[in-house]
Parts: structure tokens; C-alpha cells; sequence
């Protein structure tokens, strides 16, 4: 093993995914172990969101490159902290008043206010089960009351209790005055109200596996196995019990979490073993630059997202720089999608370990299917549903098959998704923020001189050519830069600030209609003069 990762290490693929399985192999090298294990965690209060599927899908890219890296096995366990006791209604679920009879109860006791479940937990842990499913995850779903009440954390919560006093000098520090009053890492389940109870413990038992402990409202005494689920632990000290217990050996978490993740590993530490390697990735902004938050509702859905965009271009706008901070909102959308279609075109024509560099193997896991990207951008389709006004993916397909006579939805079915994407965020999105401005004396010269121009090319010319006319006609004219002059046929002709490259985006629309559509720009200039 230890040799594996020294003969490969001088060659790791540029990618931030092997650099972290290097850590990883080199973890199991030093420890001996033959089998490497990763974690996420899920909190199921809530619904899976955006963030649950970027942790799950870059944990899963490092996994993918620890198998590259080293041919070793490895598991994904997705551990869902069903456990924890419910501190609040959730403002999205139905029959609000059923759950705030049981606040304090671990979800898994809670009823399903959905009706479909034994448990509010249970509901909660078959929507991440689906959502994880729906984006073909690899994974080992994990529930922390399953994990306490078969016994999966005793010995280690037995370890708790034997080095509890290590344990509360690493968390107390931490706290406030009138929380350090009352902390205790152990949480006992309330053997009559089921309620998950936050109190100090009177006496501990290692040898017995037991805590002492007093209900602060009816002052009766309780002694209380720590085993097989009559205790919890507190968030952070369960973090670490669990990283011990399972042996994880990787587990990434987000920029907020970073205190946690430090204090968590010196438990661990005080336990007797070594913390996981980690990732620390940056949070989401939206568009204004603010943190994103669920209470708060700003920035994106993954419905939202995949309502304009296949899971695919979702998968690049992960992968991107996760030490980032990224705005998260519907404009990163198109850029993302095209981002994706150009590295799947790369790939095809790059070596193995070229590939292995490339966000594309890492989406794909190592294997590129035949019938990935697409020979038009996402950002061309939306022009052009821009400029016919589109409201079916018929009209498109028009335009398409003319450009790629083979083309059609069973020999390039990602292009039938984005087909169907352009429409709807065509319909959403770019036609309510079209807004068409007319050309200066100058830019009205070189738009006439482009008109003429484009009539002198001969039928069915390439991309290429058209854009090579378009950089000419420019050059003819005294505008500010080159730049100004696309600025201008985007502004003019399509009513946006951007646009794609405007010779590929005419050998598509058609010669003949782009010139039309030159026209109609300048005759509504001199309409609206008149």
C-alpha cells in the first residue's frame, strides 16, 4: 500500500479530488487498514436541499479517486442523525400541531405529520433515501437510533464515560456560563415523556455502563444505561464517538463548521484514535453576496435547478473550487451547463491520467457515457429561443436539424434534455429581461455593412467563416474595441448583455434570417424616429 502511494504520488492528476484520496491513502498506509470509509452526515429535521447533495457528491469524488489512486475498497456511509431530540416545528410540513405535542423527542419517536411514515424521522430518512437514489449515489444509509438501540455505540459510549472528565475540560471552555451550568455530552432519553433531556449528570458508572441523573421539573432521581439507545450524545461529543466507533476514516464538512470539527477531533483523540482526514468547503452565496439560509429562502433549489438544468451541470457547479465562496442563483445556471459540455468535449480526445484532471471523469466516475454533452451550448440554444421567441421544443429542433441534419433526440439525448431546459428558462428568465436598445450612428454603419456582408457568403457556410466576416466587419468600423461590437449585436439584436459566439449562433439561426433580423433591428430604430 505504502508503495502504491509513493510510486503514484509524483503523478497525481491536478485535481483537488486525488490530492485529498492521497490523504486517505496515505491514512490507511500508516494504519494498516484495508478498507477506507468515508461519511456524510444529514440532520433530518429537514428535507434534503443543495447543500446535501454537494457534500455527497464531492465525498464521492474523492472516493472514486482513492480507488483510482490506489485500487483499494472503500464504503460511504450516509449517517442521518434521527436521533436528535426535535427543537422546533418546521415551517414546511402539514399538521403543525402534532409535532409541537412531542418537541424534545428523538425524531425517530415523533409521528409523521405526512401520514406516510412510522416516524417523523422515518419520512424524513426516506427522502434523503430517494433524493441520494435519484442522482444514482453509492452509499450505506446509516441511522443513529438503528446504530444506538442495537447496541453499534456501546463500548464506545462505555469509552465516554471513562474519560468523561477529559471529555467536559475540552467542552466546557466553550460554553457560556449558564450553559456550562447544566452541560453533560451524555443525553438521556426521559424513560416516561421520551423526551431527550438536556441535564447534568449526578453520577456516572463506567463499570456499569450508567449515569445518574434528576428531572429538573419533578426532581425524581433516574439511573440510566448508556447503552442500547437510552442515552444520546450531544452533537459534537456524538460526532467524535462516532468517528471512533466506525473508524472513519474521511468526513468533509462546511466553513461553519470548523470549530466544531476541531473539537470534535480532540475527543476523538481523548477516545483513542485519530480523527477523520477532512475537507473544509465554503458556503453558498446568492446573488447579493449573502450567506444563503434556509429560513431565509434566498438562493437555489435543487428542484429549482434541475427545473433549468440536468444534474450534470449541478454536478460541475460543485466540483468547482469548493474553498470557494460561490454565488448560488439562477444565473450560474447556463454557465455551468456549458462549462460541463465543454469538458465532456475535452475528455473525449484526452489520455487516461489526462482525464482523471478533468471535472468530467470526476462527474461521471470514471466513465464517460457514449451519448454525454452535447454539439450545441446551452448558452446557443437559449439565443435561439431568444430570437424565434420559442414555446416549444419543436421550434428549436427546427432550427437544429437544419444545422446537424442527423441530429434528433434518440442520437443526442442530452441535447433533448437541454432542449427542453432552454425552453422553460427561456420562458422564466431571459425573455422577461430582454431589453433591446438601438445602435449609434456608427453601430448602425457596421450593422448595415454586416447585413450586406453575410448576403455576399455562400449558402451553408461554417461557423468559422461567419466569424471571421463578423471580426472584419468590426475592424471596418471606428467603435471602441471589438469587444463593443459584439457588445452591440447582443444588445441589438437579441436584447442581452451577452451572448454566445455570435458565428455559430448565425450558422444555426440561418444567413439568411440573421440578416433579417439585422433588418428588422434597424427598421424599428427608423419607425421608432419617425
Amino acid at each position: 500500500m505504502s508503495e502504491t502511494v509513493r510510486n503514484t504520488a509524483h503523478a497525481l492528476p491536478k485535481a483537488w479530488p486525488f490530492e485529498e484520496a492521497a490523504k486517505v491513502a496515505r491514512r490507511l498506509a500508516e494504519s494498516g487498514k484495508g478498507t477506507a470509509l468515508f461519511e456524510t452526515g444529514y440532520g433530518p429535521s429537514g428535507l434534503p436541499h443543495i447543500g446535501t447533495f454537494g457534500e455527497v457528491a464531492r465525498t464521492t469524488w474523492v472516493r472514486n479517486a482513492f480507488t483510482a489512486l490506489t485500487g483499494l475498497p472503500s464504503r460511504l456511509i450516509a449517517f442521518s442523525d434521527d436521533m436528535d431530540g426535535l427543537r422546533k416545528v418546521p415551517d414546511n410540513v402539514p399538521n403543525k400541531d402534532l409535532l409541537a405535542q412531542h418537541l424534545g423527542k428523538p425524531l425517530t419517536r415523533i409521528p409523521d405529520p405526512f401520514g406516510t411514515h412510522d416516524s417523523f424521522g422515518a419520512h424524513n430518512n426516506a427522502r434523503l433515501r430517494a433524493f441520494l437514489d435519484g442522482f444514482g449515489f453509492e452509499y450505506e444509509f446509516a441511522s443513529s437510533t438503528d446504530y444506538y438501540a442495537a447496541g453499534r455505540f456501546d463500548a464506545a459510549l462505555v469509552r465516554i464515560l471513562e474519560c468523561y472528565d477529559e471529555v467536559m475540560a475540552v467542552i466546557l471552555p466553550t460554553l457560556g456560563p449558564d450553559r456550562r451550568a447544566t452541560y453533560s455530552p451524555i443525553l438521556p432519553i426521559h424513560p416516561k415523556t421520551g423526551i431527550v433531556m438536556q441535564v447534568p449528570m449526578e453520577g456516572r458508572d463506567p463499570a456499569a455502563g450508567t449515569v445518574i441523573w434528576r428531572d429538573p421539573d419533578t426532581g425524581e432521581r433516574f439511573e440510566t444505561s448508556v447503552k442500547g439507545g437510552a442515552c444520546k450524545l450531544q452533537w459534537k461529543a456524538d460526532w467524535a464517538m462516532r468517528w471512533y466507533a466506525l473508524g472513519v476514516d474521511y468526513e468533509m464538512s462546511g466553513k461553519d463548521l470548523i470549530d466544531s470539527v476541531r473539537l470534535s477531533g480532540r475527543i476523538c483523540r481523548i477516545l483513542g484514535a485519530p480523527p477523520p482526514e477532512g475537507f473544509t468547503y465554503e458556503l453558498f452565496l446568492d446573488e447579493h453576496a449573502q450567506k444563503i439560509s434556509k429560513s431565509k429562502g434566498n438562493g437555489l433549489s435543487v428542484d429549482e435547478w434541475l427545473r433549468y438544468a440536468p444534474p450534470e451541470s449541478l454536478a460541475q457547479f460543485m466540483y468547482n473550487q469548493p474553498q470557494r465562496a460561490k454565488r448560488l442563483y439562477f444565473d450560474v445556471i447556463p454557465r455551468a451547463v456549458d462549462e460541463y459540455i465543454a469538458n465532456v468535449d475535452r475528455a473525449r480526445s484526452q489520455a487516461a491520467p489526462e482525464q482523471q484532471a478533468n471535472p468530467a471523469w470526476h462527474i461521471h466516475g470514471g466513465h464517460l457515457p457514449n451519448h454525454a454533452g452535447s454539439p450545441l451550448s446551452f448558452g446557443m440554444l437559449l439565443n435561439l429561443a431568444s430570437v424565434v421567441n420559442a414555446d416549444t421544443p419543436d421550434i428549436l429542433w427546427g432550427f437544429i436539424r437544419r444545422y446537424i441534419p442527423t441530429a434528433s433526440a434518440e442520437s443526442e439525448p442530452f441535447l433533448a434534455r437541454l432542449v427542453d431546459h432552454a425552453i422553460v428558462y427561456y420562458q422564466d428568465f431571459v425573455r422577461p429581461a430582454k431589453r433591446f436598445r438601438d445602435p449609434d450612428a456608427t453601430e448602425r454603419a457596421a450593422l448595415e455593412d454586416l447585413a450586406g456582408a453575410l448576403a455576399g457568403l455562400e449558402p451553408g457556410s461554417d461557423a468559422e467563416t461567419i466569424q471571421n466576416l463578423v471580426y472584419e466587419v468590426g475592424k471596418r468600423h471606428p467603435l471602441p474595441d471589438l469587444r463593443a461590437w459584439f457588445s452591440c449585436l447582443y444588445q441589438v439584436l437579441l436584447g442581452q448583455q451577452e451572448g454566445p459566439r455570435f458565428g455559430g449562433f448565425v450558422a444555426l439561426y440561418g444567413i439568411p434570417e440573421t440578416i433579417a433580423l439585422i433588418r428588422s433591428a434597424l427598421d424599428r430604430q427608423a419607425n421608432a424616429a419617425a
